[in-house]
């Protein structure tokens, strides 16, 4: 190669004032065309200035060129190369006498020659563009450059021809030129040229408003002048064009419920015709269903209606069923039949419809369909007095016939078929009936309506007896009847009504009035049915009433009970109770007499009557206290000439005793509740009789009357002692008149000496005295039985000895003897 003059192309300055730390001088390809290569470095400290020069990697020691920068350039280029070669570039940094401080080399290739121009460009639809041009050798890429008037620029990296340009805007009019790239780089652009792309697709939209059409539609395409639809019948090979200058198409006389493959497209100003649009699939609407048919289906707990329909021809893709009535009743299925929820006594007029995406078609034939009855309702029943029931019902509408079921709580059932609404049955007491009715049409049985219980009143109880348990009481027990659930026993005369409710079968009716005529009856209930009143009254007396107001008068030992009675006819019983012992009288009237009662007793009177009923309360007690006791012995005892002790026995009742003494010639008395008493001013030698008044705590007194008492004999007053001749003394008194002897007694120390006289005397002799002693005196007169009188007074001598003889005689006083 020839020695050539290098020019420095371009330039870049890199003004740094930044000293890089020294790790070393590099150099690097910037980029390369097929004439030049750009190449930059690192700055080196002290370097003045940097050369490039450059060899062919072939001859690496021969340079064909240099090129000088200042000390602040970094980046430079060498051009004049020629394209496709590798060369070998080299960078040196130059002192201030152009020695070199560093150096560093490089390898690089320059990019290839400019590109033929593109040779055809044609569209592919509105957005995409087909260039094809000529390959270059050594080549491994190429940028398409695409440019429009509107300041557009876009650069496209391809490897072959022909080569797609997409994503361009429809209907506009590019630039187009091409490079070729290499690993050195890219060549200068081509001759441009110009292509257009096409208009855009119609964006249609179709519809099928009838089984045999369908419409297309669209919006306006700008610049467009006419439209072509294309329409193809799905599994055909057929295709219709339509041509038309409107945005929609009506295509008639299609088949009903097929698919149909839609496209569309615009033509511009020229003649060319735009993109294609994407095939959207229509069907037409399916055809209106046929042979429609309506059945009955049920089980235990479902009612519904079977609607079934056919197509009379095959059709395409997912189809939906809309089952409709008059009713608000519809149904929506995939198949060729439905179950609908209907209810009883229903008219339906039905119709299906077949729906696909484009819409539902004709309705079917209208099927009119009655469907099974309801139940009847307003059941009742009313019993008759023949044992016989009558059931009831409502008529329902469509019904044709009924049958009513009758069971029974054993189980047995009794049916009965009828036109009209109601049925008889025969229906006993205490029986629980279980009745229901089913009404029937063509097309079968109502679903079971209600169910409704009748139980008959309870039968009457059997065995019923009535008896008292007390005076106001009735016991009532019967044999359980079938049916009752509870028992209402009353027990009623002309003024009241006393009423019992048990569940046992038996029952005390209590605070009945005395000496009625009640009528008891048994009436048998239960909850449901109430209470069977046929049942027969039974009559039962209750017991006398007791008696009242008594009323007692005593007579001696004898009661006379009186009392009020108010029965119809009753005996009466007085009883008398006191000291163990039950005195008892009885009549018809309202009196009677209780005798032989004890002294001193409290008794306790009460009446009662008895009748067949039974026997009566007794009435309430009176008390009454008989007289107290007179004692049985009573003894007086005389203990001085003037006073008496008098004692007596025990005397039931009594508690306080006055004791009387009387005689002509005075009394005497005493008050005590002792059983002996000492009374004085009693006069000897007298006759009294004796008398006793006994008194009960409540003051109730007996006399009694005993046997006299007779006071002692009168004590010989004036009694004196005279010494006689002979050791004697003669005892003297003064006589008393009395048929009684007296006796004389000279009572010592030593010895004691007595002498008697007879009645009527008043002196008596003593012989052979001892001298030389005191002597008691006394002087009293025998009672009859010959016993001394032992009260009299004492006097007191003492007898004195002259010698063996009584000397003097000294009277000393007088006392009672102790």
């Amino acid at each position: 190669m020839g020695v050539m003059k290098w020019l420095v192309t371009s330039v870049f300055l890199c003004i740094s004032s930044q000293v890089a730390a020294q790790s070393g001088f590099e150099l690097s390809q910037f980029s390369a065309t097929s004439k030049t290569v750009f190449l930059k470095w690192t700055r080196y400290v002290g370097a003045e200035s940097y050369r490039i020069s450059t060899a062919l990697t072939s001859s690496p020691n021969d340079t064909i060129g240099f090129v000088l920068f200042g000390p602040n350039t970094l980046l430079g280029s060498i051009s004049y190369l020629s394209q496709g070669v590798e060369y070998i570039f080299t960078v040196e940094a130059l002192d201030g006498s152009q020695r070199v401080l560093s150096s560093a080399s490089i390898n690089a290739t320059t990019a290839p020659d400019r590109m033929d121009p593109i040779q055809t460009i044609k569209p592919k639809n509105s957005k995409t563009l087909i260039v094809e041009f000529n390959l270059k050798n050594g080549v491994s890429q190429y940028i398409i450059r695409v440019e429009d008037k509107q300041g557009f620029f876009r650069e496209d990296r391809v490897s072959s021809s022909p080569a797609e340009i997409t994503n361009l805007t429809p209907y506009t009019e590019y630039t187009l030129s091409i490079m070729a790239v290499s690993s050195a780089g890219r060549s200068q652009p081509s001759t441009p040229v110009t292509g257009k792309t096409v208009l855009p697709p119609p964006q249609f939209f179709t519809s099928s408003p009838t089984n045999d059409s369908i419409v297309v539609s669209w919006a306006p395409v700008d610049n467009a002048v006419q439209y072509t639809v294309s329409i193809h019948k799905f599994g055909f090979n057929t295709e219709i064009k339509y041509n038309t200058s409107d945005t929609n198409l009506t295509v008639s006389g299609l088949e009903a419920g097929l698919l149909y493959m839609i496209k569309s497209s615009a033509w511009d100003p020229i003649g060319r015709n735009g993109e294609d649009s994407l095939y959207k699939n229509q069907t037409t609407r399916p055809p209106a269903p046929s042979s429609v048919n309506v059945s009955v289906v049920m089980n235990d707990t479902f009612a519904g209606l079977a609607v079934s329909w056919e197509l009379e021809k095959q059709v395409y893709g997912y189809f939906e069923y809309h089952v409709i009535s008059e009713q608000n009743v519809t149904c929506n299925t995939t198949s060729t039949s439905c179950i609908l929820p209907v209810g009883c006594g229903e008219l339906h007029t039905f119709q299906v419809i077949a729906s696909n995406e484009a819409g539902p078609s004709y309705p079917s034939i209208p099927v009119v369909f009655i469907t099974f009855p309801c139940p009847p309702e307003f059941l009742a029943h009313a019993p008759s007095s023949d044992g016989n029931c009558t059931l009831t019902w409502n008529r329902v509408p469509y019904a044709d016939k009924y049958e009513a079921f009758i069971k029974t709580g054993d189980g047995s059932e009794e049916n009965c078929n009828t036109t009209s609404n109601n049925c008889t049955y025969r229906c006993l007491c205490g029986h629980t009936y279980l009745m229901s009715v089913l009404a029937f049409n063509e097309a079968g049985s109502s679903p079971h309506g209600k169910v409704i219980n009748y139980t008959t009143v309870p039968c009457c109880p059997e065995n019923v007896a009535v008896s008292a348990v007390s005076t106001d009481t009735l016991e009532i027990t019967w044999t359980a009847s079938l049916g009752a659930e509870l028992y209402e026993t009353t027990a009623a005369d002309a003024l009241e009504v006393i009423l019992c409710n048990d569940t046992a079968p038996v029952c005390a009716l209590s605070d009945l009035s005395c000496d009625r005529a009640y009528s008891v009856v048994v009436t048998p209930c239960n909850d449901i049915s109430g209470c069977n009143r046929a049942c027969k009254a039974h009559t039962k007396d209750t017991a006398p009433c007791a008696p009242s107001n008594l009323q007692l008068t005593l007579q001696n030992s004898t009661v006379s009970v009186s009392w009020t009675a108010n029965n119809r006819k009753a005996n009466y019983t007085v009883t008398a109770d006191g000291d163990g012992v039950r005195h008892i009288c009885t009549t018809s009237g309202n009196s009677c007499n209780i005798t032989d009662l004890s002294c001193g007793s409290i008794y306790e009177f009460s009446v009662s009557a008895a009748s067949a009923a039974g026997p009566s309360l007794p009435s309430y007690t009176k008390s009454h206290e008989t007289e107290p006791c007179c004692p049985m012995n009573i003894t007086v005892d005389q203990v001085t000439e003037a006073m008496t002790n008098v004692t007596w026995s025990q005397a039931k009742g009594a508690h306080s005793f006055i004791t009387s003494l009387t005689s002509p010639r005075g009394h005497a008395r005493c008050h005590t509740q002792d059983s002996h008493c000492l009374m004085g001013c009693i006069t000897c030698g007298t006759n009294y009789s004796v008398t006793m008044e006994t008194y009960s705590p409540s003051g109730h007194m007996s006399t009694c009357t005993y046997q006299g008492f007779s006071s002692s004999p009168c004590c010989p007053s004036g009694v004196k002692l005279y010494r006689t001749t002979d050791n004697s003394f003669q005892v003297y008194w003064r006589s008393t008149g009395g048929q009684h002897s007296i006796i004389a007694e000279l009572l010592g120390s030593n010895n004691s000496y007595n002498c008697t006289a007879l009645p009527g005397q008043n002196s008596c002799s003593i012989g052979n005295i001892q001298c030389g002693d005191v002597f008691h005196v006394i002087v009293a007169p025998l009672t009859v039985e010959g016993k001394k009188i032992l009260f009299c007074p004492q006097r007191l001598y003492s007898v004195t000895c002259l010698g063996s003889s009584i000397g003097t005689v000294i009277y000393r006083g007088k006392r009672s003897l102790d």
